[in-house]
């Protein structure tokens, strides 16, 4: 069983040493500090679980440092120390948080006492604190819809990420469900009961955004009439996500990556540090990489961001999703419309799941609820839908995939377009034969034949379990 770690700060040597004797004898992990900075960097470092702080130090006292202790050790129980042992500073350090009150002087006896108290209430709020994180987790994570091995593979990612510190970067097409995942990743993370706060970096005109993100002091710039926290303040203890990063001006860049190497930063038009603990997530629909190898984004701030990617495919690349996502967003919507019971019927199922989705998630979303507000009968039906197709019915806006294989169907399907569907031309224009064009067609057909097949009987399982 591990030693229970104990951080003493107080500015005088003789108790400092008073104290570490008395609760190694005991069986504890200490460390010192001689102030406020010290033990800052203390707790930085290891997160003790308890704290021994004097109220009266030189410099900045304990009353001031107790309470940003608490926010970076909310489980952590804090003993108070004074020689001062009035009611009312007794009182404060109880309303700022601190678990118990030592008067100067003491004896060993009343030390190891309050330490023995404070281990046990320690380990509880530990436990709690666990018990409450595994539950986040699994409600965050079981809100993400879908059965798809993309589904199962990203709730596996979000249940490996969250509990860590490191910077997610989430990419996909508009429309996949960027925000959301990254809010589940807050959610079952140990920062779920801090703030969770997003900046949309598109939506930002040009030159504000600085002030946006990290505040400014009074008389700044012309407006500035008081001194404003940014998103990072806000965000702070918390999470922060970066929406549509790509975006960012390519001079505030060098900013951000400082923050993101030394958690500290400068209001605009200010002189003062400002030291925060954030975990940052981003999110973009743009390729990073190649924006970082054309210079139109900072190579060392894609790579500080991409410590740990994650990929959303478009929902036409996970139709067995399709027939969930639809029920669950149509059951929300005839909720909200008091059409209770409202189902979608088969032939309304077999032109969504016929449809490519260009917006993804979302645009499924929007054609059901728009269903739902046409209907007038039980179930939706192909006529209450409004989908982007052609006058054949075949499907539009296929876009380019991104692995190499359905970079190539997209080429060959294109080409053969071009070409009015014959084969021989088609053959010729890429230089291959005609036989492989049949087989990569052959392909294609079995491919989408095999993810359509799998969402039908996904439809049918739950229509009849309905």
């Amino acid at each position: 069983m591990s030693r229970s770690r104990i951080l003493i700060v107080d500015d005088e040597p003789l108790l400092r040493e008073f104290l570490e004797q008395t609760l190694t004898r005991q069986g504890y992990e200490v460390t010192q500090a001689t102030g406020a900075e010290e033990a800052l960097r203390e707790v930085g470092k290891t997160v003790p679980e308890i704290v021994l702080l004097d109220i009266r130090m030189k410099g900045r006292d304990g009353l001031s440092l107790l309470p940003e202790i608490r926010q970076q050790c909310p489980d952590t129980p804090v003993l108070m120390m004074t020689g001062h042992g009035s009611v009312e500073s007794a009182v404060e350090s109880m309303r700022l948080g601190a678990f118990d009150y030592l008067t100067k002087p003491f004896s060993a006896d009343r030390v190891e006492m309050a330490v023995e108290r404070a281990a046990g209430v320690g380990q509880l709020r530990r436990e709690n604190t666990h018990l409450r994180g595994k539950l986040s987790q699994q409600v965050a994570v079981e809100n993400l819809v879908g059965r798809s091995r993309a589904m199962d593979e990203l709730r596996s990612t979000i249940r490996l990420v969250s509990p860590s510190q490191s910077t997610v970067l989430i990419q996909g097409e508009s429309g996949t469900g960027k925000e959301l995942v990254a809010r589940a990743i807050h959610e079952a993370s140990t920062r779920a009961d801090k703030p969770f706060v997003k900046i949309n970096c598109a939506a930002v005109p040009p030159g504000l955004l600085e002030s946006e993100l990290f505040g400014h002091e009074k008389g700044s710039f012309t407006g500035a009439t008081g001194r404003t926290q940014g998103r990072f303040e806000q965000a702070n203890g918390g999470t922060l996500l970066l929406d549509e990063i790509s975006e960012m001006e390519l001079a505030l860049q060098p900013k951000l990556l400082r923050v993101l190497q030394e958690r500290e930063f400068y209001r605009v038009g200010g002189r003062e540090t400002v030291n925060v603990d954030v975990r940052v997530l981003a999110t973009t629909n743009a390729d990073l990489r190649d924006r970082a190898k054309d210079g139109s984004f900072r190579e060392d701030l894609f790579y500080r961001l991409n410590v740990v990617p994650i990929h959303l495919k478009p929902l036409r690349e996970r139709r067995d999703d399709i027939p969930l996502l639809a029920q669950h967003y149509m059951g929300r919507a005839a909720e909200a419309n008091d059409k209770h019971g409202l189902k979608v019927g088969r032939a309304a199922m077999e032109s969504l799941l016929a449809y490519d989705w260009p917006g993804n998630v979302r645009e499924l979303i929007n054609a059901v609820e728009r269903a739902v507000i046409l209907c007038s009968e039980d179930e939706v039906g192909p006529q209450h839908l409004v989908l982007d197709v052609d006058s054949s019915g075949r499907r539009n806006n296929e876009p380019v995939g991104d692995t190499i294989a359905e970079r190539e169907k997209s080429w060959i399907l294109e080409i053969l377009e071009q070409e009015g569907g014959n084969r021989t031309r088609t053959a010729k224009r890429l230089g291959v034969s005609v036989r492989t064009i049949r087989n990569k067609l052959s392909l294609y057909s079995r491919q989408e034949a095999e993810a359509d097949a799998r969402a039908r009987n996904q439809w049918l399982e739950m229509d009849q379990a309905s």
